[in-house]
Protein backbone atom coordinates (compact mmCIF):
# COMPACT_ATOMS: atom_id res chain seq x y z
CA UNK A 1 0.00 0.00 0.00
CA UNK A 2 2.82 2.63 1.05
CA UNK A 3 4.34 2.03 -2.94
CA UNK A 4 0.76 3.19 -4.24
CA UNK A 5 1.09 6.26 -2.37
CA UNK A 6 4.78 6.74 -2.98
CA UNK A 7 3.67 6.70 -6.36
CA UNK A 8 0.63 8.86 -6.23
CA UNK A 9 3.09 11.05 -4.62
CA UNK A 10 5.14 11.12 -7.57
CA UNK A 11 2.94 11.40 -10.13
CA UNK A 12 1.84 14.71 -7.93
CA UNK A 13 4.86 16.38 -7.92
CA UNK A 14 5.57 15.73 -11.53
CA UNK A 15 2.60 17.15 -12.61
CA UNK A 16 2.73 19.72 -10.57
CA UNK A 17 6.46 21.02 -11.86
CA UNK A 18 4.94 20.29 -15.21
CA UNK A 19 1.67 22.64 -14.33
CA UNK A 20 4.46 25.34 -12.27
CA UNK A 21 6.26 25.58 -15.72
CA UNK A 22 3.49 25.12 -18.49
CA UNK A 23 0.61 27.61 -17.10
CA UNK A 24 2.73 30.86 -17.06
CA UNK A 25 4.42 29.86 -20.29
CA UNK A 26 0.92 28.98 -21.96
CA UNK A 27 -0.77 32.43 -20.53
CA UNK A 28 2.73 34.35 -21.58
CA UNK A 29 2.47 33.28 -25.02
CA UNK A 30 0.52 35.08 -27.74
CA UNK A 31 -2.40 33.15 -29.18
CA UNK A 32 -1.40 29.89 -27.06
CA UNK A 33 -4.49 30.46 -24.67
CA UNK A 34 -6.69 29.33 -26.37
CA UNK A 35 -5.36 25.91 -27.99
CA UNK A 36 -3.80 24.92 -24.43
CA UNK A 37 -7.29 25.88 -22.41
CA UNK A 38 -8.88 22.52 -22.45
CA UNK A 39 -5.12 20.75 -21.88
CA UNK A 40 -4.71 22.69 -18.95
CA UNK A 41 -8.14 22.55 -17.31
CA UNK A 42 -7.63 18.88 -17.79
CA UNK A 43 -4.18 18.75 -16.40
CA UNK A 44 -5.68 20.98 -13.42
CA UNK A 45 -8.63 17.94 -12.76
CA UNK A 46 -6.47 15.14 -12.62
CA UNK A 47 -3.94 17.11 -10.15
CA UNK A 48 -6.98 17.70 -7.77
CA UNK A 49 -8.26 14.15 -8.58
CA UNK A 50 -4.60 13.14 -7.58
CA UNK A 51 -4.74 15.20 -4.53
CA UNK A 52 -7.96 13.64 -2.93
CA UNK A 53 -7.11 10.51 -4.15
CA UNK A 54 -3.71 10.63 -2.44
CA UNK A 55 -5.03 11.67 0.72
CA UNK A 56 -8.49 9.32 1.08
CA UNK A 57 -5.51 6.69 0.83
CA UNK A 58 -3.18 8.02 2.69
CA UNK A 59 -5.99 7.55 5.42
CA UNK A 60 -5.78 4.32 5.61
CA UNK A 61 -1.78 3.98 6.47
CA UNK A 62 -1.22 3.70 10.13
Amino acid sequence: MTIIIQLLVLALVVLSIILVIGVPVTLASPGQWEKSKNLVYTSIGVWIGLVIITGVLNSFIV
